[in-house]
């Protein structure tokens, strides 16, 4: 298999074989994000996917029904160079079903309603999408390329024709003191367009990160582990899911990890706030601190 530089997947994702259409990331200017620093963004040859499909084949048999498409913006390629991909992967893998990938708003906005009906035509669906917040001061601040007005209509597009997306969150994104701005907005958005998976992952500050300027500058103060778990306990109690819609909390750098159906949310909700109890009690103190965590 060909794997160019950092390769990422979903949790979610663990036990779905990975076929490398592009390297790298096409924007590459999230604040908080270092995770293709470094990586060139480019699309892999096609010569690479031909030989990667004919690997596949031979391990997965004709039974292979889903496929996640990497790096971290495969879906910013046009929609003529994924639908030739998505023919040579139906060659060669014909019982696929579904081809999930990356996606962000930027590379949704780019596709009209025709282009995204043709490719879900082709099985791309279950899109997961970096949209960490609809909150607009924090979009702006993080860099991410768009506001909650983008969000809003790009969201649309994919609710039009029936193709399913993961919303990707991160707890404290806001920074200190605006998780309740930070969580009402981001509800409005989710409870209007419902994804099928809900994932937060809390804020990482990595050192190399234009993020850590903007905390040395003290342009950015970081929500304490009680502020963040506040966050998600109004988050989960907000959000009006479909019972099998998953909340996935448990990212390594979540503090308290739990992760269930929604339709059991009271119970989700409970085991947040016993958990919380127990830290308070155990380990004063540590709520009201900051913990660091591992590069992103």
């Amino acid at each position: 298999m060909h794997y160019t530089g950092p390769v990422y997947r979903p949790p979610p994702e663990a036990h779905t074989p990975l076929l490398e259409i592009t390297y790298g990331c096409s924007w590459n200017k999230c604040s908080f994000c270092t995770m293709y620093h470094g990586q060139k963004f480019g699309s892999s040859p096609l010569e690479d996917i031909k030989e990667d499909l004919e690997e596949l084949s031979k391990y997965f048999p004709l039974d292979l029904k889903r496929l996640f498409l990497v790096n971290g913006d495969a879906f910013t390629l046009s929609t003529n160079k994924l639908l030739e991909i998505s023919k040579l992967i139906h060659d060669y893998l014909p019982k696929i079903e579904c081809l999930s990938a990356y996606a962000s708003i930027r590379n949704i906005k780019t596709k009209s309603i025709d282009d995204l009906e043709k490719l879900k035509e082709e099985g791309f669906n279950d899109l997961y999408i970096g949209l960490e917040t609809a909150y607009d001061p924090a979009l702006k601040l993080m860099k991410k390329g768009y506001d909650s007005k983008d969000e809003y209509n790009q969201l649309s597009k994919l609710k039009e024709i029936g193709m399913d997306y993961n919303a990707l969150l991160m707890l404290g994104v806001a920074g200190s003191g605006n998780y309740k701005e930070n969580v009402n907005a981001t509800v409005d958005l989710l409870n209007t367009f419902k994804p099928k998976i809900v994932g937060p992952l809390t804020t990482s500050i990595a050192e190399n990160s234009h993020l850590y300027k903007m905390k040395t500058n003290q342009e950015f103060v970081e929500a304490t582990e009680r502020e963040k778990l506040n966050e998600e306990l109004l988050l989960l109690e907000k959000l009006e899911m479909d019972d099998d819609c998953y909340f996935f909390g448990s990212h390594p750098y979540n503090l308290i990890r739990f992760s269930d159906n929604f339709k059991n949310k009271e119970k989700m909700i409970k085991n947040l706030k016993e958990n919380m109890d127990k830290i308070d009690e155990f380990k004063p103190g540590l709520l009201d601190s900051v913990l660091p965590r591992a590069n992103l």
